[in-house]
């Protein structure tokens, strides 16, 4: 790659009309020094300092390009070089350890108990719950499907959750699951 010929062999080049010249191709370079495009700008940029502090020692401007693209490598390299290594070599993996699963029969309790509390809740109730929580409808299409308002939908869902919070036979199984829980945990 030359250098442009728009500066007159005599006179050399100011730092601010060179960058001006040259800059998007230098960018297309540190580009593909780079996968990401704000790294490439931050890259062209040191090496643009650090051709500026060298600026009155460089004595042929005709090789500026050449200059700034190993400034461009060089600074690369020394980021490649200094970037931090999360891994660590050792003998043996840090897993954690598994949790306790919860017992398949104690969860199917539960579902079988909270089914049947859903069963013994109204039937306007029950409708709304299994289409707001079981089919995972929004209230809005809730209240749509069952031709009421969405405020009608939120307040019988509410009242219907304080009911199945209420019910005796749905606490005194989720209550021994939660127990057995923390036994096992322990």
């Amino acid at each position: 790659m030359t250098t442009p010929r728009t500066v007159q062999m005599g006179t050399p080049p100011t730092f601010t009309s060179y960058v001006q010249a040259r800059g998007p191709v230098l960018l297309r370079t540190a580009r593909s020094l780079t996968s990401n495009p704000s790294d490439a700008e931050d890259l062209l940029q040191t090496a643009l300092t650090k051709t500026y502090l060298a600026w009155e020692r460089i004595e042929d401007h005709r090789a500026l390009d050449g200059y700034v693209r190993r400034a461009l490598l060089n600074t690369r390299t020394s980021q490649w070089r200094k970037r931090r290594v999360d891994e660590y070599a050792v003998d043996e993996l840090p897993e954690p350890e598994p949790l306790p699963e919860p017992d398949p029969a104690e969860r199917q309790a539960v579902r079988d108990a909270m089914w049947r509390a859903v069963v013994r809740l109204p039937d306007r109730q029950r409708a709304m719950v299994v289409l707001r929580y079981y089919e995972d409808m929004s209230e809005a299409a809730t209240a749509e499907l069952l031709g009421v308002s969405v405020g009608t939908v939120k307040s019988a869902v509410s009242r219907a959750l304080a009911k199945l919070r209420a019910d005796v036979e749905l606490a005194g199984i989720v209550d021994g699951v939660e127990r057995a829980d923390t036994v096992m945990a322990a």
